[in-house]
């Protein structure tokens, strides 16, 4: 297989070296993958609380409520049918005209769709319309998402001190948990603070028009940061891919198989202690049969230990090596899904003690991704490289993760929920192992990643 990148023609002699491009204060690099990414999460995830416990009798035929479950997880699913576009839509931008028009542009789409949720009709008012507007809203969230995490990851890495891209990549996953967390607290509060009926009748539409206010912060925040230094070299040099796409598919294949299965495991579990739980936690007919409200409480209580430990692990990843402590941390998956079964058939602590331990493990294998990805790729197709792995993951993972667990607990019990993420980490630990080193790749010139054989 051909190297990830070309090497690039030494500079005639006499020719004057380009200036330095202008830096961006750390603290703003920070700022703005931190904030962006928590808008685009909160958005994200709103709409799968709100698939669990509002969509299902709003915008789907009555009848069946598990039936009607499903087919609300199965519009969840298209999100992620769409972030693999995204990806290439967006990251085709992002590496032919840059980082920061980019993720203005993914933060824009994400917001539109999810404001636009928050006043659509209901099955009741308009009938087979309104499920099918609520795909198209979905649709663009996915959209959106999709050229997001790959932009705010890049904004982090390639402003990153040496030694520390680790670390700094864990800030746009700290959106991850923020985001959750503000998304299931809003429905907390509202859930406490108004009637059941009040709740339906248009309660649940607050959370999405609230991500209007956090949009234009996201906005302000972006719009005050200069390009990227790595892709600003690229760009001063007309070094611009015609395809990105096309480029990493032609040369950087193995990168982006072995980057989306090491991301497949991250996937499934979070959505399985998220989405999932929260289902099969709050069915009182086939779950465990939670009062809503206290079982949103437990899984805030376990996002905590999440957002705990993605900086952790990416101190963790400086030190020893993205490798080493991916490995390490999902064999420590395979284990708890092993656990699953009792855990959740344990009564209240066991799921507190599910809750914590899964989502400490989610921040653990989360949290290097940011760096471990676009590692994987030169800085010419980066873009589009680590959002197409990213989003091909969430793809296999995650898009019908929450729909296949409900069916495997519903059909033959929760131990193979547990059985379905032992599987998966398998996977995952397979591409890990084929997969070399890149901590002390850098991002400034062409990193060999997995594709290890020169031209």
């Amino acid at each position: 297989m051909t190297d990830v990148a070309e090497q690039q023609p030494a500079p005639e002699r006499g020719t004057p070296a380009p200036a330095d491009p202008p830096t961006n204060p750390r603290r703003r690099v920070l700022t703005a993958s931190l904030v962006g990414t928590s808008v685009e999460f909160y958005d994200f995830y709103i709409y799968a609380t709100a698939a669990v416990l509002v969509f299902p009798a709003l915008f789907f035929p009555e009848g069946d409520m598990m039936a009607a479950r499903l087919q609300s997880l199965a519009t969840f699913a298209i999100a992620f049918v769409a972030r693999p576009i995204g990806s290439w839509v967006f990251g085709h931008f992002g590496d032919r005209v840059g980082r920061k028009a980019t993720l203005v542009a993914s933060l824009l789409t994400m917001g539109i769709a999810t404001v636009g949720i928050g006043v659509l009709p209901t099955y009741a008012q308009v009938g087979v319309a309104a499920p099918l507007l609520l795909a198209l809203c979905r649709f663009g969230q996915g959209l959106g998402l999709g050229g997001e995490w790959g932009g705010a990851a890049l904004l982090a890495t390639e402003n990153a001190p040496a030694g520390k891209r680790g670390f700094y990549g864990t800030f746009p996953q700290l959106g991850a948990p923020i985001g959750f967390f503000l998304a299931n607290g809003v429905f907390l509060v509202l859930s406490q603070a108004m009637s059941e009926e009040a709740f339906l009748a248009w309660g649940w539409r607050v959370p999405f028009l609230l991500s209007a206010i956090l949009i234009v912060l996201g906005l302000w925040v972006r719009l005050s940061l200069h390009e990227t230094p790595a892709f600003a070299k690229v760009l001063a040099a007309g070094d611009q891919v015609r395809t990105p796409i096309v480029e990493v598919f032609r040369r950087n294949l193995a990168a982006l198989v072995l980057g989306t299965l090491v991301m497949v495991a991250t996937y499934v579990l979070f959505y399985l202690m998220t989405v999932f739980s929260l289902g099969f936690g709050t069915d009182a007919e086939t779950g465990l049969g939670y009062d809503r409200s206290q079982f949103l409480v437990f899984l805030l209580v376990g996002v905590v230990f999440f957002g705990i430990f993605t900086p952790v692990a990416g101190v963790l990843a400086d030190r020893f090596g993205r490798k080493p402590v991916l490995v390490a941390v999902t064999a420590a998956i395979i284990v708890f899904g092993f656990a699953m079964g009792p855990l959740l058939g344990s009564g209240t602590v066991g799921v507190l003690a599910f809750l914590v331990i899964g989502l400490s493990l989610m921040g653990l294998t989360f949290g290097p991704m940011a760096a471990v990805l676009p590692e994987l790729f030169p800085t010419r197709v980066r873009y589009t490289g680590a959002s197409a792995a990213y989003n091909l993951a969430g793809l296999l993972g995650a898009s019908f993760a929450p729909y296949i667990a409900t069916w495997l607990a519903g059909t033959f019990g929760i131990a193979w929920v547990g059985g379905y993420l032992v599987l998966v980490s398998v996977v995952t630990l397979v591409a890990l192992l084929l997969t070399r080193e890149t901590k002390d790749d850098s991002l400034d010139d062409t990193p060999v990643g997995v594709t290890a054989r020169r031209r």
